[in-house]
């Protein structure tokens, strides 16, 4: 009698590893773990592979904090948010009727990775991210117009990475990469 095949270790992507290193640090700033524990475990992030090679890693770390959550709701008129304004990790923007303006470009971002999910009816929203950013459209859900995005040719490391999900309806949504 045969035995049956193991699954082959499902490898993860570099989200999962920014929000490992992410995990490791926080416990640190925290107080959870030494210096020289931060180290060596950042290290294991770094070398892994595999979900498989994280859990040891992270299993005796707190929690991710659920609280980097936030919505911004208007049934009509405007959205407008610019300046040094602290970008939540995930943002959620509903309008029934009004415009949206996001400017990400002189926010304060401290995530590697940033979720917007825009629930838009009519009207039309535009964001600009930063220079360097990464953006990601692919779970957004449009009903009239396409989305007006050209990629950056000269993408650099380090940017953040702006996820854009969600519906809108008969608007269009226009994202630029910030000048300066």
């Amino acid at each position: 009698m045969s035995s049956l095949p193991e699954d082959p270790p499902s490898p993860f992507g570099e989200d999962d590893r920014d929000t490992a290193v992410q995990r490791v640090q926080e416990a640190y700033a925290e107080g959870h773990i030494s210096h020289e524990e931060m180290d060596e475990r950042l290290h294991q992030v770094l070398i892994a592979k595999t979900h498989s090679e994280l859990v040891p890693v992270l299993a005796s770390l707190p929690e991710e904090k659920a609280g980097t959550a936030s919505t911004i709701a208007a049934a009509g008129g405007r959205i407008k948010r610019r300046g040094a304004w602290r970008v939540p990790r995930t943002l959620k923007v509903a309008s029934a009727f009004g415009r949206v303006y996001l400017d990400l470009s002189r926010a304060v971002i401290e995530h590697p990775v940033v979720d917007i999910e825009l629930q838009l009816g009519t009207g039309r929203a535009r964001i600009t991210v930063p220079r360097d950013a990464i953006v990601d459209l692919d779970d957004l859900h449009t009903g009239w117009k396409d989305t007006l995005y050209k990629t950056r040719l000269s993408s650099g490391p380090g940017g953040p990475r702006i996820r854009i999900s969600g519906t809108m309806g008969f608007g269009r949504l226009k994202i630029r990469h910030a000048r300066r």
